[in-house]
């Protein structure tokens, strides 16, 4: 009988189900209820493990987990100087728009046997690296600008033949690498960085950033990196400041007073606030390089402010002269100045945005729509695999026009294919009165292969309608997204979750709500412009001006700029007279061909692949800028030493306010050894695992507990997989 103590399975060969007596030490035993309890409630405890540490929703940015395995490690090593960044020096020198930067980073071996030093530091996504030079001594190595694979194999060469030797190379756009190989005890070397970047404002105010620190990064191992894999930094634990110093100085000249400058991340003593020339310097104590260096400053008068720079090279057979034209709106628009506004709303409705992305979208929509003023006009296009619109034109933003709009948006469905390509160009055949502003607004999640199609669509476009895209959802196709926006000249926005709908309305509200110049056309008089970017003008509104670049040929003498545009009074026309060239604006040559650099990697995002590599390489090694594809090499032809560099790598700090989970697990961080990255399903897994050696242990009793030893030991490689997590 089932659980009689005179059966055993080996005397009942002709039945299949075995049974056992409930106090069995058989190994193969079943557990009695109470055991199978405990081990149900630690199954649901893995489970519950398996929640907790899901990483939660991003929000508007994207969620990083980090890829950097590892905290510090203390070396014991006397002969080895682990810390060989001693110092970083920021110089900043800002005219009006133009930043020109140079960063010298100091390292010294007060060790006893040669090191290299890897270092990865942080950049801005609009710096143009167009220089590098390493002192050693005396001496002065001017850095070569190489081919990526090329300017690797000349550095590791000389690495191997004990020369003095360094490598600048791009990891992402706003993320460096340097190598210093073959630095010898006693050495002192300075490596020194030069860039130059575009200071874009935003909402009147034109903001300065300077990284300082690179934030820990991670990647799911089974995912293969489409940039390359990135670096793996230690950083140091939380609370531990660098022994490297930083410190950074600002000297701002603008052709208008300077006012309103300010930083919401260090303390800065300042001379000449209210003049046209200001110098800064930080007065924080403690660190200063664990967060970005942020200034912000003002220079926008009462009425649109227009300039104009000119650059010519000196004379050689291939120069190159460049200019950039700025039109900048008022700080404050009066309300007689807002011309009429159209709105088309551009939804995609289809499959892949069923559920909460078509919520979040109807919640977006809800927000933009219902703020709309009554002389205000507005269009609903919604697409799937078909296109459909609110109306054949335009209508009023009456209340009653609202009310229907958002009836029928309330009652869309997401199903269906994803053409996006259609519903725009339809978009692009709605009728517009000439004196109205048109801002287009295009809400999806991205799932399309027709990126490069809808990029250039947009971009021929331009002249009628500025372009502002929304993501929605959680995973969207940012490189669509991002690039609409840039080929519309709008701004993209990216909106996780209903509850953020609102926030993100505002600001795009804001932005949109007082166009100054509509309609605006520049052209040049006597003078030649060619190689002109971009290739139409958007409209000027409040809070965004309109940049206007390229090249120029002949005598700028007498030359002018004409623009015209519409405005709420009627037809502007504005000519400026074209300024001598200046000598000190060489930073045009770099910037035009960074933004140059910058619409080809867009292309090839669109495209995949490495489709632009050739002309980006060639514009990087022209115009000397560092790319994804170019790197800064400089090699001493001094043979220093014959013994091999010992590699090392200087820690960063943890970004001001980031938890230590974001570089391993608890039990690593207490004993600062090297931990695998925080992975929720690795220690939810890890639990079940435990659960079910549990079970195994249990049910494996024999009299002298040898499966009790092997359950410790099998414990014991867990929990060193899992950072000693129990």
């Amino acid at each position: 009988m089932l659980g009689s103590s005179e059966a055993r399975p080996h005397e009942a060969p002709d039945d299949p189900t075995p049974t056992w007596p409930e106090t069995s030490d058989h190994p193969l035993a079943p557990l009695p209820a109470g055991r199978v309890l405990v081990c149900i409630v630690i199954a649901i405890l893995a489970a519950l493990a398996l929640v907790a540490w899901s990483p939660a929703q991003a929000e508007d940015t994207d969620a990083r987990v980090p890829e950097s395995p590892y905290f510090q490690v203390r070396s014991d090593d006397p002969t080895l100087d682990a810390l060989p960044l001693k110092s970083t020096q920021v110089e900043v020198r800002i005219a009006g728009i133009i930043a020109e930067v140079v960063v010298r980073q100091h390292y010294r071996n007060e060790g006893q046997r040669p090191i290299e030093a890897r270092y990865v530091f942080p950049g801005s996504t609009q710096a143009a690296v167009h220089a590098m030079n390493v002192r050693l001594g005396e001496r002065l190595i001017r850095a070569e600008i190489r081919e990526k694979q090329r300017a690797r194999l000349e550095y590791d060469s000389a690495k191997r033949e004990g020369k003095a030797t360094a490598l600048l190379e791009q990891v992402r756009p706003n993320v460096f690498s340097m190598n210093v190989a073959n630095i010898l005890p006693g050495d002192d070397v300075q490596v020194e960085l030069q860039y130059t970047e575009l200071i874009a404002p935003h909402d009147g105010a034109y903001r300065f950033v300077f990284p300082t620190v690179v934030g820990p990064r991670y990647r799911s191992p089974a995912e293969a990196p489409a940039n390359g894999a990135f670096p793996a930094t230690a950083h140091l634990l939380p609370g531990v400041h660098s022994n490297t110093a930083f410190d950074l100085s600002v000297q701002l000249d603008a052709p208008l007073p300077i006012r309103d400058v300010r930083s919401g991340t260090h303390k800065l003593e300042a001379q000449g606030i209210g003049s046209t020339r200001v110098a800064l310097a930080l007065a924080d104590e403690g660190p200063r390089d664990d967060r970005d260096f942020i200034l912000e400053y003002r220079l926008a008068d009462e009425k649109t402010a227009t300039g104009l720079m000119l650059y010519r090279a000196p004379d050689a057979p291939d120069a190159e002269n460049f200019f950039l034209a700025l039109v900048e709106p008022p700080q404050v628009v009066a309300p007689v100045q807002i011309n009429p506004r159209d709105y088309i709303f551009v939804v995609d409705i289809s499959g892949s945005m069923h559920g909460q992305p078509l919520a979040t979208a109807k919640t977006l929509l809800r927000n933009l729509i219902g703020a709309l003023r009554p002389n205000d006009t507005f269009n609903v296009v919604l697409f799937s695999g078909s296109s459909r619109v609110l109306a054949e034109s335009s209508v009023p933003a009456t209340q009653g026009n609202i009310e229907r709009a958002i009836r029928t948006i309330d009652r869309a469905g997401g199903g269906g294919s994803t053409e996006i390509v259609p519903a725009l160009r339809r978009v692009a055949a709605l009728p517009k009165p000439a004196d109205v502003s048109r801002s287009v607004i295009v809400i999806t999640d991205g799932y399309v292969a027709v990126e490069n199609e809808v990029f250039q669509l947009v971009r021929r476009n331009l002249d009628q309608a500025n372009v502002f895209a929304f993501g929605i959802g959680s995973s969207v196709n940012r490189h669509l997204i991002e690039g609409i926006a840039r080929a519309g000249q709008g701004e993209a926005f990216i909106v996780t979750r209903p509850e953020r709908a609102a926030e993100q309305a505002e600001r795009l509200r804001h932005m949109i709500d007082s166009p100054v110049l509509t309609q605006l056309r520049a052209r040049f008089v006597g003078l030649e412009v060619y190689d002109v970017e971009p290739a139409a003008l958007p409209d000027v509104m409040a809070g965004r001006p309109v940049l206007l670049w390229g090249k120029w040929r002949g005598d700028a003498s007498g030359a002018k700029l004409v623009l015209q545009g519409e405005s709420a009074s009627g037809s502007l026309t504005e000519v400026i007279d074209a300024p001598a060239p200046d000598p000190d604006a060489r930073a045009l040559r770099q910037l035009w061909a960074r933004q140059r650099i910058a619409q080809l990697a867009d292309d090839e995002a669109l495209l995949g692949g490495q489709t632009q590599r050739e002309p980006i390489t060639a514009l990087g090694l022209k115009y000397g800028l560092l790319t994804n594809y170019t790197s800064f090499v400089a090699v001493d032809q001094v043979v220093r030493t014959q013994q091999p560099a010992t590699a090392v790598t200087p820690p960063l700090p943890l970004p001001q306010g980031v938890s230590a989970l974001a570089v391993g697990t608890p039990q690593a961080i207490a004993a600062v050894v090297p931990s695998t990255p925080e992975q929720p399903v690795t220690v939810a897994l890890a639990l079940m695992a435990l659960g079910a050696i549990g079970m195994v242990a249990w049910r494996r009793r024999v009299p002298a507990r040898t499966a009790d030893r092997a359950s410790q030991d099998a414990f014991a490689r867990i929990g060193a997989r899992t950072g000693g997590r129990p």
